[in-house]
């Protein structure tokens, strides 16, 4: 009996990877990423995540890398950084994996 609750913990985790892999940029994003990109006053982070968002246009396989979710986290915190490059960053952070659940750590002694 206490196998079954387990099983509907692995479906849901299943189902829930399968959501993340199924995402895309749309148009507006796209466009802003664009922006962003062709902007001779845009910083390399910013650019970084319009890139990413970009590459995802039309691709629901690909995840957004963690350098590349760091730059898009920098990118939406700035207070100095367009509309256009915060909505392609805001695109970028929400095609990221889902975080794994880490465990406890332990120290091992040598």
């Amino acid at each position: 009996m206490l196998s079954l609750p387990f099983a509907r913990i692995e479906v849901y985790l299943t189902e829930e990877a399968d959501i993340a892999n199924k995402r895309v940029t749309g148009k507006k994003a796209a466009s802003n990423a664009s922006k962003t990109l062709r902007s001779k006053n845009t910083g390399a982070k910013s650019k970084s995540a319009a890139g990413s968002t970009l590459s995802q246009r039309k691709a629901p396989k690909k995840e957004t890398s963690k350098p590349a979710a760091s730059a898009a986290s920098k990118t939406l915190k700035s207070k100095s950084t367009g509309k256009a490059s915060k909505s392609a960053a805001g695109s970028a952070l929400s095609q990221k994996p889902p975080a794994k659940k880490s465990g406890t750590t332990t120290k091992r002694k040598k």
